[in-house]
């Protein structure tokens, strides 16, 4: 039997900028994951640090690392459409540099979806500190959520996703600063399909290492514009559903 079609092959999605600090431990746990048919395409946004050099050593010793180097500082959206654009797999997964997989990630995952015909996944996922020290926090997800959830609690970690490419068309963020990938789930569910949830923990969010997605102000008003400008929503539901985003919000970071 073709082992392709035993084991699809995953592409990886990562941003790169200012990771030097993080991006060994990043790539060391996709190198453990027990599935091993996957692609890593690591895309420089020109990053001041030594972040490209460090890939490049990985790259040199295992052929399923790529790195691709843009000219200018673009942002992560442009950095994660890059890495769509020039990837090969069935499934598509996003991990951002600063974080970490959980060795059986893949193997899992990919098990869940093929089994139940599933195009669209998501897992749980735990809070490590800056230093990487893991804190035990585990962000419990619904076994599964749409367009109108979503809206409501944006529980949905980048680092946990998982798409059938081959299923779900037009996998591509919007240019903005942050709040990108809330954007493109909601484009997503807004077609009709659901997201599924994997309710295991099967990665590591390094909680605080990210100044935007950590700054709960900047990200509540994002969320707003996303209700107002990106959705259009009116402004009663935004109201409602903003208050919901709040309250899950909280609840999730206590």
């Amino acid at each position: 039997m073709d082992k392709t079609n035993e084991n699809p092959l995953v592409s990886i999605i990562t941003p790169v900028y200012k990771a030097e600090l993080y991006i060994e431990g990043m790539i060391e746990s996709v190198q453990a994951q027990t599935y091993e048919n996957w692609e890593l395409i690591m895309v420089d946004d020109k990053s001041p640090d030594r972040s490209s050099q460090i890939i490049k050593k990985y790259a040199a010793e295992d052929n399923r690392i790529r790195l691709i180097s843009l000219n200018e500082n673009s942002g992560a959206a442009i950095a994660r459409n890059t890495a769509i654009e020039n990837s090969n797999g069935k499934y598509i997964a996003f991990l951002d540099s600063d974080d970490q997989w959980l060795p059986a990630k893949l193997t899992k995952q990919i098990h869940f979806m093929e089994t139940n015909h599933i195009d669209f996944s998501f897992t749980e996922y735990e809070n490590m500190t800056v230093d990487g020290v893991r804190t035990g926090k585990v962000i419990h997800i619904p076994e599964v959520i749409d367009y109108e959830g979503l809206l409501r609690n944006t529980i949905i970690g980048c680092l946990t996703v998982m798409i059938n490419r081959e299923k779900v068309k037009d996998i591509k963020m919007v240019n903005m600063r942050t709040r990108q990938d809330f954007v493109l789930w909601l484009s997503i569910l807004k077609r009709g399909y659901k997201a599924y949830g994997l309710q295991e923990n099967l990665a590591l969010y390094r909680k605080g290492a990210n100044s935007i997605s950590s700054n709960k102000l900047k990200a509540a008003k994002q969320n707003w514009y996303v209700y107002r400008k990106i959705e259009k929503l009116s402004l009663i539901k935004t109201v409602r559903c903003f208050l919901s985003y709040a309250m899950s919000s909280a609840r999730k970071h206590i």
